[in-house]
């Protein structure tokens, strides 16, 4: 009851919420590009599917902080740097994120230059989840050593991430109607997915790379595909108008 009444405690959870929401947006654009592989009828249910098991895996790591700490020690040096077992989780993470956007790039430009194009190969829901579980215990490991990092009290890193979870399963829907409805938004999703690889990545080797560049570069990227989707509504507007 202390906690509805300090100040201190509401600043802590609606900052730390804020950062918990930033770092699923990788996530969101993972599961948006994975969910719209399976039958249009099974997405909202793959997709909820997956965002549950976030908030899972994110609440089991909460509830483990002595096994995150034991995660951070070091196993053996490579090249000069100590690597550890988040080390090799980031690597491994990183490696398939690289992957799987490489393969999803692949076939989107392979069925947009088929000439005859057919349908495109449906996934079932199991596949998809487990590689949404693979993933989510990445970025789960990510955020819950941010909450660590920030506070202290339990209570309030279990709410900050309840809420944020609650805010990703509402913005997801959205977002990934938008981005299965837009070829080139896709292309640039699977392009942010690459950047996160890569970022996943030089981290577990101890190249850190600061969110905030990142999050800079996808900002401007996608501040620049919405100027290219309004001059094309505006370009179709127009010769609507001419040939009515």
């Amino acid at each position: 009851m202390e906690l509805l009444f300090s100040p201190e405690a509401w600043i802590s959870l609606v900052t730390l919420v804020a950062l918990e929401a930033v770092l699923g947006i990788d996530n969101l654009v993972f599961i948006a590009i994975l969910v719209d592989r399976v039958p249009e009828q099974q997405r909202t249910l793959t997709r909820r599917l997956g965002i549950a098991m976030a908030l899972g895996t994110r609440l089991a790591l909460l509830f483990a902080l002595a096994w995150i700490a034991g995660l951070t020690a070091p196993l053996f040096t490579a090249m000069g740097e100590e690597i550890s077992w988040r080390d090799i989780i980031l690597i491994g993470g990183g490696m398939f994120l690289l992957a799987k956007a490489t393969r999803e790039i692949h076939h989107n430009i392979e069925e947009a230059g088929d000439a005859s194009p057919t349908a495109k190969p449906l996934a079932n829901i199991l596949s998809v989840v487990v590689q949404i579980a693979l993933i989510d215990l990445i970025f789960s490991l990510d955020s819950v050593i941010t909450a660590v990092g920030m506070v202290n009290d339990l209570t309030i890193m279990t709410l900050a991430i309840i809420i944020a979870v609650a805010l990703m399963l509402l913005a997801s829907g959205p977002l990934s109607a938008f981005v299965s409805r837009h070829p080139t938004v896709k292309m640039l999703a699977m392009s942010f997915l690459l950047l996160v690889g890569m970022a996943l990545v030089a981290d577990g080797l101890g190249m850190y790379i600061p969110k905030g560049y990142l999050y800079f570069a996808m900002g401007f990227s996608v501040l620049v595909e919405s100027l290219n989707l309004w001059m094309s509504a505006r370009h179709k507007r127009a010769r609507d108008v001419t040939q009515g």
